[in-house]
């Protein structure tokens, strides 16, 4: 059974209260339990001096293995205008149920999806008139407790106008966090995640103080348990970002904050009843490698919507942007003619794709084209090659245009499209996300959105939304200092928790350090050759980059390993890692297994299982920093080795290095 329709809930919702009425005594706090009974979410409501009836604040609680992880949060809703729903109410009914999420993802961390849970239904009824119904819908998973608001249709409300969520998360300890503080609701989500307790986003310098954290929030309770604060099906609502209210040096805990409304600076969301919010999500494990591992995310959000996906193909694509347009001369040039030549460097690679960047279209209409770039006549000739063509796209056109400029597109040939900077997460820039997946869908493009807000699984909806920025990527390598080992260490624990990322791996020119420069034509990167290889691995997303230029590649052994490495994957196995320190991810495509590992800038020697290979002896064919590639970033050892499942191989990363590896049967499986 897959995640039920919203249609379809509330529809049942509405049948419910309209069928119950009268009055109903206060029940019994109420709880939910995994279906392994490690997770607990309790729901009741706490009566305070505010309360003169038989009303409560709604509340919920969470436990981990008989450990309090969550202290009692509130749940409420700021409606324009009247009181906040959910601070005087009594839980009137409660609807306990089970399931399973059963599906498939065309491109995601898996292909084949079966995951467990229990859920409950909860009604609560203001204790005073107008008697406001709100509506609590929870799900109990092994890794993860989810809910989500739902307001029912109903006489007390006529319109929804809602200010803001007052969703509490009180964390029971002052857990470490690694947080994506962003400076406000209008961000790419492209900045560091910083390790800091929660404490310190309520009192720095000793004042009270406040901070907009983005999702998807690490934390770690020492002795408890590791958790992801993250959001999923955002369909008709805002983006959720949390502060730490407190302004003391006590206090850790969270609220929610939704992005407001352009229009409206005062009001989150404007919508008719019924409707429900975005799923707020705790993902929660023993160890950080299985936060990665949940597909919570996409378990609930709505089943795939596009019948025929026979077009849509993950993959890695050529890219003339990085490296600065640069040519078979060594000299940049924005030209048909030379973006011929990254597609020929596709076709040769084995690619199926290339990237055609800025700069080819009219920013008043984007149907026409402007420079001396001639995007139907690159299709046509990628097409005589078997590679097919993206397209860069500015976001506002493609807001105001969309509807004109896809077909088009369409006709040209083009296989996808790169929308970009974007910028906004609030309610209409959350419905232009759905606007774009679906018109793209209908005209047989994919997507790319950069410039982004996180994901939270709308790809599993539209299978042809491939990939997201939203990651402080490689692009900064050309500028500045802001990429470096050390944050590609705890994306893999933070960003990439909620969904797919373009961080655009494989740039050729490592150096250490010391030695790095930012520079925009042929970038250099920190770091060695053997972790841009091992990225292709621990990164996931089903549209990856070839960053460098084709010449960066010329006779370079070390580029077989991106010519082989694929774009999707079957299944996963995070197989060691600490944030922002070391990670070794294995993942299948059909009988194959790939290894990526890297480290921040401390060489490291790891040892790891091979558990997860099946039955039978695999070559492994290895690239791996060279013994000297701490001093000479660019330096990589390539062997073969016969392994088996029940060996364990040693690692050794040198400082800011990795390990690749490819694994192929041998008995042709």
């Amino acid at each position: 059974m897959s995640c039920c329709s919203p249609a379809k809930f509330l529809t049942l919702v509405a049948l419910t209260v309209g069928a119950c009425s009268g009055a109903f005594a206060q029940s019994a706090p109420v709880s939910l339990s995994s279906p392994d009974q490690r997770l607990v979410v309790k729901f009741e409501t706490i009566a305070g001096k505010e309360n003169t009836g038989s009303g409560g604040k709604l509340t919920y609680s969470v436990t981990f293995r008989g450990k309090q992880l969550l202290d009692p949060s509130a749940l409420a809703l700021e409606l324009e205008g009247q009181p906040a729903l959910g601070s005087d109410v009594q839980i009137v009914e409660s609807t306990p149920g089970k399931g399973s999420d059963e599906y498939t993802l065309l491109a995601g961390k898996v292909s084949k999806v079966s995951d467990a849970y229990n859920s409950l239904q909860l009604r609560a009824v203001e204790s005073k008139e107008p008697k406001r119904t709100l509506i609590i819908e929870a799900r109990a998973y092994n890794d993860a407790i989810a809910f989500r608001y739902v307001l029912p249709e109903q006489d007390a409300i006529k319109e929804v106008r809602l200010k803001q969520e007052d969703t509490e998360f009180r964390i029971s300890t002052d857990a470490t966090t690694w947080a994506l503080a962003l400076p406000n609701y209008r961000s790419s989500y492209e900045s560091e995640y910083v390790k800091l307790p929660i404490t310190a986003f309520s009192n720095q310098g000793g004042v009270s103080s406040n901070f907009l954290i983005g999702m998807p929030l690490l934390m770690h309770s020492p002795g408890t348990a590791w958790m992801t604060l993250t959001e999923a099906d955002l369909e008709g609502n805002p983006g959720m970002y949390v502060t730490n209210p407190s302004g003391n040096w006590a206090g850790h805990y969270f609220v929610s904050k939704l992005s407001p409304r352009i229009d409206d600076q005062n009001l989150a969301l404007k919508t008719t009843l019924p409707h429900h919010s975005a799923w707020r999500v705790l993902l929660v494990a023993d160890e950080p490698g299985r936060l990665m591992e949940s597909t919570v995310i996409t378990d609930l959000n709505p089943a795939n919507r596009v019948q025929d996906t026979s077009w849509i193909h993950p993959g890695k694509a050529s890219w003339n942007w990085w490296a600065g347009d640069v040519g078979p001369d060594g000299k940049a040039a924005y030209t048909t003619k030379n973006m011929e030549y990254y597609v020929d460097f596709a076709a040769e690679s084995g690619f199926p794709y290339m990237l055609l960047d800025a700069g080819w279209a009219d920013g008043r209409d984007i149907t026409k084209l402007r420079g001396n770039v001639d995007v139907p006549e690159l299709v046509r000739y990628a097409a005589a090659k078997h590679v097919k063509v993206w397209i860069w796209l500015y976001s506002t056109p493609v807001m105001e245009q969309m509807k004109e400029a896809f077909p088009v597109f369409e006709q040209w040939g083009v296989a996808g499209v790169k929308i970009d900077f974007i910028n906004r997460d609030d309610q209409d820039g959350i419905k232009f996300y759905y606007d774009v997946a679906r018109e793209a869908a209908d005209h047989h493009l994919m997507v790319d959105f950069h410039g982004a807000s996180k994901p939270w699984g709308i790809e599993r909806t539209y299978p042809n939304v491939l990939s997201y920025e939203a990651v402080l990527g490689a692009e900064n390598s050309k500028v500045a200092r802001r990429d470096s080992p050390v944050d590609r260490s705890v994306f893999p624990f933070t960003r990439m928790v909620a969904g797919p990322l373009d961080y655009t791996p494989g740039g050729f020119n490592n150096v250490t350090e010391d030695e790095f420069i930012g520079r925009d034509v042929s970038p250099m990167l920190m770091g060695t050759r053997a972790q841009q290889l091992a990225l292709y691995v621990v990164f996931q997303t089903p549209f990856q980059m070839v960053s460098d230029s084709p010449q960066a590649y010329a006779n370079q052994p070390a580029f077989q390993f991106i010519r082989d490495v694929p774009a999707s994957w079957d299944s996963m196995h995070v197989l060691n890692g600490e944030p922002g320190e070391f990670v070794t991810i294995a993942r299948s495509h059909g009988s194959e297994w790939y290894l990526g590992s890297m480290t921040n800038w401390t060489p490291r020697e790891l040892h790891v299982p091979l558990s997860f290979l099946g039955a039978g002896r695999y070559t492994a064919e290895i690239y791996e920093d060279a013994p000297d590639a701490g001093i000479h970033p660019k330096n990589v050892t390539i062997r073969k080795q016969s392994v088996s499942k029940g060996e364990t191989l040693t690692l050794h990363l040198a400082a800011g290095g990795g390990c690749a590896i490819r694994f192929v049967p041998q008995n042709g499986r």
